[in-house]
C-alpha cells in the first residue's frame, strides 16, 4: 500500500448554526479543519495509509484536534507538540445571494512559530511515496516557507511525489507575501493543482475569455495556461478546477487534468449541485486526485473521480 504525507495547519472551526450570520448568534458550532487535513482525511476515507504532520500545542484543545483526525484512521504519530494556540477559522456560511465568508486569525499559532528544527523530514519521509502540501503553509511566515523547502528536498531525496495545492481561499493578503517563496518551492513540485485565480496572482497568467459565474469557459485557454504552467516549472501533471457560482447555493464543478508526457488534456464533465458546505471542498478534490493517480486511473478517469469526490463533499455538512 502506498503512504502518504501531508503537511500544513489545522485550525479551530467556528460558525453559527443553521446559516446564521456572527451579528444574530449566540452559539458557535466548534470543530476543526486545515488544507493538507482534509486531505489526509479523504485519502484515509479512501483506505490510504496517510500520515498528517504539523505542530499543535501541548493542551486540551491540541489534543481534540489530534483525536478528531484519528476518528478517521489518519497516522497522527508524527505530529510535533508545542506552542501556544491554534489558528481560528471564523466561518460564516452564506445562502442564496449572501455569500460565505471566513475571518481568520493565524498569528503567532504552533505552527506559525514552528522552526526547521521541529521536523525531521529524512525520517519523516522513509518509505513515503507522494508527499502532499498547500501554499497556505509557506505563506504563514518566512520560517515555515523555509520547513516546506525542506521537507521538498527531503522528500526529493527520499523519491516521494510531491504535489502542491495553489489555492489562497479567500485570503488576498497571503498572495503577494507568498508568491516568490511558492514560486522557489514549484521547482520541486510534480503536480501542480490550481485554479484561475491562482494561476494569475501567482503564475501572472491568465485564462482569457472565462467568467465564471455565467458559464462561458474559453477551454482552449484553459489548456494554454496549464501548458504554460508546466512548460514553467517542469510540472508532471497540472490540474486547474472551474467552480460555476450561480448564486451562493448553486454552482457547477468541472476541471482540466494535463498530462505532460503524454501531450494530453482531459477535462471531466460538468457537474451542477445544490451547496450545503463548500468550505473543503477543493481538499476534496485534491484528496481525489491523488487517489486516483495512486490507484492508477487514467488521465481521464483521474479527473472525473476528483471532481464528483469535490461536489460529494459540497452535499454534506
Amino acid at each position: 500500500m502506498p503512504r502518504i504525507v501531508t503537511f500544513g495547519e489545522i485550525m479551530i472551526r467556528l460558525q453559527p448554526c443553521n446559516h446564521e450570520r456572527f451579528a444574530q448568534t449566540n452559539h458557535l458550532e466548534f470543530g476543526f479543519g486545515g488544507s493538507a487535513a482534509n486531505v489526509a482525511v479523504t485519502l484515509a476515507n479512501y483506505g490510504i495509509d496517510t500520515a498528517y504532520v504539523t505542530k499543535i500545542p501541548t493542551n486540551t484543545i491540541g489534543q481534540c484536534a489530534v483525536d478528531s483526525l484519528r476518528r478517521y484512521n489518519v497516522d497522527t504519530s508524527l505530529i510535533v507538540r508545542g506552542g501556544n494556540r491554534m489558528g481560528i477559522c471564523f466561518s460564516e456560511k452564506g445562502f442564496s445571494w449572501r455569500d460565505s465568508f471566513c475571518i481568520y486569525d493565524l498569528a503567532h499559532s504552533a505552527i506559525q512559530e514552528a522552526t526547521t528544527a521541529d521536523f525531521d523530514w529524512d525520517n519523516i519521509f522513509d518509505g513515503v511515496d507522494w508527499f502532499h502540501f498547500a501554499c497556505l503553509s509557506p505563506a504563514l511566515s518566512p520560517n515555515v516557507g523555509e520547513i516546506c523547502k525542506e521537507a521538498c528536498l527531503a522528500a526529493r531525496r527520499k523519491g516521494a511525489f510531491i504535489s502542491c495545492d495553489l489555492n489562497f481561499r479567500g485570503m488576498p493578503w497571503l498572495r503577494q507575501q507568498a508568491s516568490e517563496t511558492v514560486l522557489e518551492l514549484c521547482r520541486y513540485v510534480n503536480v501542480c493543482i490550481s485554479n484561475v485565480e491562482a494561476a494569475n496572482d501567482v503564475f501572472g497568467i491568465k485564462v482569457e475569455e472565462t467568467h465564471a459565474n455565467d458559464g462561458r469557459v474559453n477551454l482552449e485557454s484553459y489548456k494554454s495556461v496549464a501548458y504554460q504552467m508546466a512548460d514553467r516549472f517542469g510540472f508532471e501533471i497540472v490540474a486547474i478546477t472551474l467552480q460555476e457560482s450561480h448564486n451562493t447555493s448553486e454552482a457547477a464543478l468541472s476541471a482540466l487534468l494535463y498530462d505532460v508526457a503524454d501531450d494530453r488534456y482531459c477535462f471531466s464533465p460538468k457537474y451542477d449541485f445544490h451547496i450545503i458546505d463548500q468550505l473543503g471542498s477543493d481538499d476534496s478534490f485534491n484528496g481525489g486526485l491523488i487517489y486516483a493517480l495512486l490507484s492508477g486511473k487514467s488521465t481521464q478517469e483521474a479527473v472525473k473521480f476528483a471532481v464528483a469526490n469535490s461536489v460529494l463533499k459540497q452535499s454534506l455538512e
